[in-house]
């Protein structure tokens, strides 16, 4: 290639279940984190709700990035830092795990040789640095090289495609001190703001991979079954969703999170299509299009506790394995979790394995173009 004016950082951009954005070599990136941050920043052209100098898609499920090195760690192949980016904003938030991002990162590091393939079917370790927790992810290398055609469907991702198993070894408390952050199944709450009247609610406050806050909608006086665009269009929903989300997070031990993007705010009503129970997700200020993955796992997780919010609005299958499918405004999500009774905790049930099925695809090869005044790379 001829020489650029630019400063080239060469990476991949990815599909990972029902997000994407570019994938990067750590060693391709600067070292200091502020540095870094703006970086990434210019990469994907934020601030700007239409990120139009950059390769953001206008919307949080298109302004992520995924940073992947070789581990270190004993037993695990590979680290994964994901980095949420929002349109409008000028933060890189590396706290919450992405789920979705994480199904693309065993095919980025076979694309660019970080592992090789081990057969018909591939499975690493992947240790994510946001929180420290590990999966087993496996992909399938049949031929010797990743693919991505496949019949395997999740919805809000068009067509079919290969499979991508993610079993999670460990995520219980993965932002939050434990599971249930205020050490109850659930809290109640009287919520004042500016715009609306106070009013008083019951909330589960549960981080078993995303730290979540559920309620039911018809306690902030909705359905539930909203579309997502009358959901971002209700400003007083919106509003005391956000005035729930500062005060509680206190409870749950997070501090000020007004700059953070987690906890996520969760809607929940009785299911409608054959699920375990309906959901609206709050992002944590734009209606999720869908649900991400350790949302619906820590959702799943809720629903299995005696006592939280779920109680008498989740319909469970019986027996210590539970396939609990979380509905969501574009289809369902489904979860296989494995229970046993635990009568000393609260909720009186410990999941002791979480597992799922995403998609992943290579979209594109190259090179992400920032000001060279910004960062002039490695080489100079």
């Amino acid at each position: 290639m001829k020489p650029s004016a630019q400063t080239a950082i060469p990476c991949l951009m990815m599909r990972g279940g029902t997000s994407k954005g570019p994938f990067f070599n750590e060693a391709d990136l600067p070292a200091d984190i502020s540095l870094r941050d703006k970086v990434l920043l210019a990469a994907l052209g934020s601030p700007d709700k239409r990120q139009i100098d950059g390769l953001g898609g206008a919307h949080p499920l298109t302004s992520k990035v995924g940073i992947v090195r070789k581990s270190s760690v004993p037993g695990v192949a590979l680290d994964f830092l994901f980095a949420q980016l929002q349109p409008d904003k000028e933060t890189v938030d590396t706290t919450p795990n992405c789920g979705n991002m994480l199904a693309a990162v065993v095919p980025f590091a076979i694309e660019t040789g970080m592992v090789d393939v081990q057969g018909d079917q591939s499975t690493f370790r992947v240790l994510t640095l946001n929180t420290d927790m590990q999966c087993d992810i496996t992909v399938d290398t049949r031929g010797g090289m990743v693919q991505y055609e496949g019949t395997a469907r999740i919805d809000g991702s068009p067509g079919t495609s290969a499979p991508v198993t993610i079993n999670f070894l460990d995520t219980a408390g993965s932002v939050c001190s434990g599971l249930l952050p205020t050490g109850r199944v659930k809290d109640t709450l009287t919520v004042s703001g500016a715009g609306f009247e106070p009013f008083t609610i019951d909330v589960t406050c549960i981080d078993n991979g995303m730290p979540l806050v559920m309620f039911k909608a018809t306690d902030v006086g909705r359905t539930g079954y909203e579309s997502v665009a009358d959901m971002n269009a209700d400003t007083e929903l919106k509003t005391k969703i956000e005035a729930l989300r500062l005060q509680v997070s206190l409870l749950m031990g997070l501090g000020d999170v007004s700059q953070k993007n987690y906890p996520k705010m969760t809607l929940i009503a009785p299911p409608q299509k054959g699920g375990a129970l309906s959901t609206r997700s709050f992002i944590p200020h734009v209606c999720h299009d869908a649900i991400g993955v350790l949302a619906a796992v820590t959702v799943g997780t809720a629903c299995v506790l005696e006592g939280s919010v779920c109680d008498g609005i989740a319909v469970m299958p019986t027996g210590a394995a539970k396939n609990v499918s979380v509905e969501h405004p574009t289809g369902e999500f489904s979860v296989a979790l494995q229970t046993e009774p635990a009568p000393h905790l609260p909720g009186g049930q410990n999941v002791t394995q979480a597992a799922l099925l995403r998609t992943a695809r290579l979209l594109m090869r190259g090179e992400a173009m920032v000001p060279r005044s910004l960062w002039s790379g490695h080489s100079a």
